[in-house]
């Protein structure tokens, strides 16, 4: 989402750091590219007003003008204002009060609320809760049952909404049933709108003086950008939000509406939605923000993502099965899945600090598909022939491209950088230098 906006930052802070010194002139220099970067980026113009001079005020002492490394000073001070306006540390939901706790979920039609609402229950009870769905939106066809669907999908129950009551009276049902079925947290989908209105707002004030929710989220699509900015105000002048959840975070919007949207309603983002997927939820860090913002990468998310999607006996059986030099197409082809269940390559090269320049170099531009020709290929392969790759000879080849829709020369390819990859791992073993990484601790 960001690409451009770092980019652009990149290139202001490349000319900084190349000066031996800074002074009051250069930095203002500086500072209106910085500015005219976030406006770009569709950031609100009053917040990049107040961002800018905070940064000047800060640039200009001692910190910089008189540092031996005046423009890592810069940077490391357009990295901490970045995180401040985004709320300096990730605020996790707050559940105060007798169980269950009931979590409301509002927002625009099409912002997605229903799939956020699934997504967050998933996320809950990975952390040792035990949650129950609530479809409150009795107006959209099919949202009742999307939300039916999606909890069957995660085994997650999901309250039996008669659509024939009034929603305000569904919540405190639900709030009645899931007390009993022992779950813990309620989290209610409401209903949207295309647009804010009094009827809408209305309804929402009334759910929420029946049941007293311990939180109420804001659903806002970021590639709206400074509508949902505006969305959020509105939401919040009616029900005193707690917190945002920013979906289709992985699009290619500009992103001015998760560096905006906490210095505007003064509520923090809470969570980020980074895909379709039902797993596709992240607690949102400030901080790892303005990193990856800045190009510096956001390594610590990398390996949160690692440990919740990479599993720790096959990573041990790896290990010892590399030390004894047995590495196969069978191995390779596990770890592609693996990978693949952190995310896009792009996403996860975005992660790492420096990727960001090497993904603008020329042949280096990752390709989701060519891990997926490559486990087409593998999976043509019999179980002999994924075991002992020289063996797989010219009408082999033939047998398997026919069977992975590619051609022999894709497979050569293949085998030759799976060869590769073999003889330098037996080169790291002899020195004795193989260790695989861990994310287990």
């Amino acid at each position: 989402m960001f690409e451009s906006l770092t980019e652009k930052l990149n290139a202001v802070f490349k000319k900084v750091t190349g000066r031996g010194r800074l002074s009051e002139s250069n930095i203002q220099d500086a500072l209106k590219e910085v500015r005219l970067a976030l406006l770009e980026a569709d950031v609100n113009y009053k917040v990049v007003k107040k961002l800018v001079e905070d940064i000047r005020v800060r640039a200009v002492g001692q910190e910089v003008l008189e540092s031996l490394t005046p423009g890592q000073q810069l940077i490391k001070i357009v990295n901490e204002e970045l995180t401040r306006l985004m709320g300096e540390a990730n605020k996790g939901l707050q559940f105060v009060g007798r169980t269950p706790h009931a979590l409301m979920l509002v927002g625009l039609q099409g912002s997605g609320k229903t799939t956020t609402a699934a997504k967050l229950a998933r996320h809950l009870r990975k952390h040792g809760r035990q949650p129950y769905l609530v479809p409150a939106d009795i107006y959209r066809p099919a949202a009742v049952d999307q939300l039916e669907k999606l909890g069957a999908q995660i085994n997650i129950p999901v309250h039996p909404t008669d659509l024939g009551k009034k929603p305000e009276d569904i919540c405190l049902e639900a709030l009645s049933m899931a007390g009993k079925a022992s779950a813990d947290v309620l989290i209610i989908d409401t209903a949207g709108r295309l647009h804010i209105d009094e009827g809408l707002m209305a309804e929402l004030v009334r759910i929420k003086q029946r049941i007293n929710p311990a939180e109420i989220l804001l659903v806002a699509d970021a590639m709206t950008g400074q509508d949902a900015v505006n969305v959020a105000k509105d939401f919040n002048a009616a029900l005193d939000i707690t917190g945002i959840i920013l979906t289709k975070m992985e699009g290619d919007a500009r992103g001015g509406a998760s560096l905006s949207i906490k210095a505007v309603t003064g509520k923090p983002i809470k969570f980020i939605g980074v895909g379709e997927k039902i797993d596709a939820l992240e607690p949102f860090h400030p901080d790892r923000m303005a990193s990856q913002i800045l190009g510096m990468g956001d390594i610590l998310t990398l390996i949160e993502k690692a440990q919740d999607k990479f599993d720790e006996k096959e990573a041990i059986r790896l290990e010892k099965k590399l030390r004894r030099n047995e590495f196969d197409l069978e191995d390779f082809r596990t770890q592609i899945g693996q990978v693949k269940r952190l995310g896009s390559i792009e996403q996860i090269l975005d992660m790492i600090p420096g990727m960001g320049k090497l993904k603008k170099m020329k042949g280096f531009t990752p390709d989701q598909k060519e891990l997926v020709k490559v486990e087409a290929i593998i999976n043509s392969m019999t179980a002999e022939e994924r075991h002992s790759h020289k063996i797989i000879n010219g009408s082999r080849k033939r047998r398997i491209a026919m069977g992975s829709g590619t051609t022999v020369q894709d497979i050569n390819r293949l085998l030759k950088n799976f060869a590769q990859t073999k003889k330098m791992m037996e080169q790291f073993t002899k020195k004795g230098h193989l260790r695989m990484p861990s994310f287990f601790g």
